[in-house]
């Protein structure tokens, strides 16, 4: 397993059917092949299209908005109601991680009444202004404005035709509001996706804001914003400077840093490297410098943690990576036992409620059907034994909001200490001050040929 992914947390709900994988998709495969006439398992045909099984939504809201993950489950919730009614079956899950919020709906295509539901584009249409009628009902400006005539339009790209600011702009200003929020350049990837932005990887990044042309590669957007500097940045921006030690420390490794250090300065001061910023509102200066804030920031870490040579760090890496994977299984087996309890928990009550009635309709007997196999499997014979359910499920929430917590740091401290080795590497070799210094040459040798073509 490699640590430098972080496992994204879910909310997870279903409708008609249970939230465990396994047990779902037998539930889906069972109202399905009872309508469709059709294995759920069958093969697409070698020739057309083969029959829709199920649908998958996914609605994502604006940072702006402020939306909560039990608010983004709400109106999920309320969504697959509204547009597809009570004896819809479905699983939603809500990601929580950073500060954006999306939801994923899975949605079986026959409903517990026969109701057969179609992935075209009427249907798109009907649920993207259903989707707009339950935020606001919530209070939540639907983050895409689905009302206009044509292509529909994201809010993103709706606020930025609205204020008339430029596309690297409104990149750069995507990318500053979400480092705050994220753990990793892949994370911050991730979130600007999940906004509509679209991603190329390669020997540089590039992005294309929703509406814009042509791709933008990050590095054209100031110094601030190459792929180096994100991951400072990101990496760095709790872990403070410190101060610097003097040169009689015994550590070789303390000792490599205070001279680096020192002739960073001397470079940013001589204006003989690249002027990267690490607060990119601030002028820039010596202190205001990106690579010297790092090398101080690596610095403090030594301090910090007490590490004495680079064997030791190596060491205490290896030991992270093994208490980052323990706990990431254990959190996952939490994750999967709390969703487990959740679905549970809602079909116990539902099996109460329809047996306690007279008369069902089809629909009902099927749901009442699927509750009654979750229940008895289970040994949720009585209200009671729901109740003792329902305590242990709120007892494992603390434990993987515990948990979790623990692994963000464990994930944290895994990465600075990787680029300490990293930067140390450079440094013990001779490499970095020659790299930064040849960095600068080169960005002026950019800029000089920029202006003989303005010429």
């Amino acid at each position: 397993m490699n640590p430098d992914k972080t496992e994204n947390m879910l909310y997870t709900t279903s409708i008609n059917c249970t939230t465990d994988a396994k047990q779902a998709y037998m539930q889906m495969r069972m109202v399905y092949e009872q309508f469709a006439k059709d294995k759920f398992s069958s093969p697409k045909p070698l020739e057309g299209k083969g029959l829709v099984k199920a649908i998958h939504y996914i609605m994502s809201f604006a940072d702006s908005e402020n939306v909560t993950p039990e608010l983004a489950h709400k109106i999920a919730k309320a969504f697959v109601r509204k547009n597809f009614g009570e004896d819809a079956q479905a699983v939603i899950a809500t990601h929580v991680d950073r500060s954006h919020v999306h939801c994923h709906v899975i949605l079986n295509s026959y409903s517990l009444s026969g109701q057969k539901y179609y992935a075209c584009r009427n249907s798109l249409r009907q649920a993207r202004e259903n989707v707009n009628g339950v935020c606001r009902a919530f209070g939540v400006t639907p983050a895409l404005n689905f009302e206009n005539k044509g292509r529909s339009v994201s809010y993103y790209e709706w606020e930025q035709r609205k204020y008339g600011k430029s596309w690297k702009e409104q990149i750069r200003q995507a990318i500053d509001g979400l480092i705050n929020s994220v753990n990793s350049l892949d994370d911050l990837m991730q979130a600007l996706e999940e906004r509509g932005y679209e991603i190329k990887r390669g020997k540089y990044i590039s992005i294309r804001a929703p509406g814009q042309e042509r791709f933008v590669r990050t590095k054209t957007l100031g110094e601030e914003y190459t792929e180096e500097s994100l991951k400072i940045r990101i990496l760095y921006r709790e872990v403070g400077a410190g101060t610097t030690p003097t040169m009689d420390s015994k550590s070789q490794l303390r000792v490599a840093y205070v001279a680096v250090i020192g002739d960073v300065r001397i470079l940013a001061e001589q204006r003989k490297k690249v002027p990267r910023k690490r607060i990119i509102t601030a002028e820039y200066s010596v202190d205001n410098d990106l690579d010297v804030y790092r090398l101080s920031a690596q610095l403090s870490v030594i301090n910090r943690d007490g590490i004495g040579s680079i064997g030791e760090l190596e060491g205490r890496i290896t030991k992270l990576r093994a208490e980052y994977e323990k706990q990431r299984q254990e959190i996952n087996a939490y994750i999967e036992e709390h969703n487990r309890m959740v679905s549970l928990l809602e079909q116990a009550q539902e099996y109460f409620a329809l047996s306690k009635k007279n008369e069902l309709s089809s629909a009902e007997q099927v749901k009442l059907n699927i509750c009654r196999q979750a229940v008895n499997d289970s040994g949720i014979m009585t209200a009671a034994d729901a109740d003792r359910l329902r305590e242990k499920t709120s007892q494992l929430d603390k434990k993987i909001a515990k948990i979790k917590e623990s692994l963000d740091s464990c994930r944290q401290r895994y990465d600075v200490y990787k680029d300490i080795r990293d930067t140390y590497a450079e440094i013990s070799q001779g490499d970095y001050i020659g790299k930064l210094v040849e960095e600068e040459r080169q960005r002026k040798e950019q800029e000089a040929k920029k202006r003989k073509r303005k010429l």
